[in-house]
């Protein structure tokens, strides 16, 4: 490998490090919505951006690593559960860590909630209002219509106000 190309891959590590830094805490949280473990949504991230590193000379050129770090996440997470269902079980107990100005009582509430809706609405919900994206972007990240999107969203936002009664003003 030639001195030139040692330092052009360096670089390449130095801003998908960069690149990383800066956006696994919100990818993080993202993933964590979607797969409802912790374990899981870090185990999501990372072979989101493992894909995301492959890819990464064509993607810093246009400018779009991360969106298309969050399209290859959510693909990845509907793939897992066309596949298969989750062989961990999960626990009554969701353990938090308080911040302040944080309803830990309230997050914990709308996470089991969002646990007991269908992975499409989950999906659909988590997107729309966590990731507060378009139903137009919803479905093209989703690979569905824009109709299927506003349904999910719809009879998913129905359970929740069911499940969650105390969630009311946050679901309108």
């Amino acid at each position: 490998m030639t001195s030139q190309a040692r330092t052009a891959t360096a670089g390449r590590r130095a801003e998908f490090s960069a690149f990383v830094s800066a956006h696994s805490p919100s990818l993080l949280r993202a993933a964590f919505l979607l797969t409802g473990d912790q374990h899981l949504a870090e185990d999501l991230v990372q072979d989101a951006l493992a894909r995301t590193y492959r890819a990464w000379n064509r993607l810093d050129r246009a400018g779009n690593a991360a969106a298309y770090t969050r399209k290859v996440m959510y693909h990845l997470q509907v793939s897992w559960w066309r596949r298969r269902k989750v062989a961990e079980t999960l626990t009554d107990a969701v353990p938090h860590r308080a911040a302040r100005g944080r309803d830990v009582a309230l997050e914990v509430t709308m996470h089991h909630a969002l646990l007991k809706l269908t992975p499409a609405q989950r999906a659909a919900i988590v997107l729309r209002f966590f990731e507060d994206r378009t139903e137009v972007e919803t479905a093209r990240i989703l690979g569905c219509s824009q109709s299927t999107v506003k349904t999910r969203t719809r009879r998913g936002l129905e359970k929740l106000r069911g499940l969650a009664p105390e969630l009311e003003g946050m679901l309108s």
